[in-house]
């Protein structure tokens, strides 16, 4: 593993593939810059906040980068989010197996459409198998779709229905999508990582668990971080 860890470095320091960590807000960037030294060619930087924004901050650090003839092999998106219990608990940290715009459609008397039912558009990224195998391995984590939603859930019945449309979903979040699109559109592949703060369900502020979240945060990309720096996607 070191040895890999030694070759991701080399090739980071070359210019010919960095990681970029996408987060939404600072506090979630720093959490994950402790734990990333500078040596590795991990650079994380905080997109803002819902999937629109994220995207195009992600776009825009992808596309200098390129002009720059620096491309990125990677972008995770990172950061904390709720968790749907018992399947999350709080504190603890998610990969996301998929990556799934979860109100990106339309109400109808039927329920919700997802917008590839409409005709058009995608509401799922496939995040690298291999590389989501590795990555939870290393970090401890639970494996998952990882929902984004452009309103926070804050009741139990926009929980259930969630589960019931998504029913591998462990964790909401509002930028993991955005981001997965960004990349997307340039050929990048994309992984989502979330620690888990709060339930998804009725808003309860006294449950949240942030200083907790965001040290998990940074617990696990400490231990992730060298599959990062190794991961070829060619070798998958």
């Amino acid at each position: 593993m070191e040895l890999q860890a030694q070759e991701g470095r080399l090739i980071a320091a070359a210019g010919l593939g960095r990681v970029l960590v996408a987060t939404a807000v600072p506090v979630e960037r720093d959490a994950v810059a402790r734990a990333c030294p500078g040596d590795t060619g991990i650079e994380v930087i905080a997109v803002g906040v819902g999937p629109a924004l994220a995207a195009a901050s992600t776009a825009s650090a992808l596309t200098a980068a390129a002009l720059r003839d620096e491309p990125y092999r990677l972008v995770v998106s990172a950061g904390i989010g709720g968790g749907f219990q018992p399947g999350a608990p709080v504190g603890s940290l998610v990969v996301a197996d998929g990556i799934v715009a979860a109100d990106l459609g339309a109400e109808t008397e039927d329920g919700f459409v997802p917008v590839t039912e409409l005709g058009f558009g995608t509401v799922r990224h496939q995040p690298p198998a291999d590389l989501v195998r590795r990555v939870a391995d290393a970090a401890g984590a639970r494996t998952g779709a990882v929902l984004t939603v452009s309103t926070v859930t804050g009741t139990a019945a926009r929980a259930a229905a969630l589960r019931e449309r998504h029913p591998t979903a462990l964790a909401e979040a509002m930028e993991g999508f955005g981001v997965a699109e960004a990349a997307a559109a340039q050929g990048v592949p994309v992984l989502e990582i979330r620690a888990i703060s709060n339930p998804v369900g009725p808003r309860d502020r006294a449950a949240w668990r942030i200083p907790e979240a965001l040290a998990a945060l940074t617990e696990g990309f400490g231990k992730l971080t060298p599959v990062l720096e190794s991961w070829n996607r060619h070798d998958s």
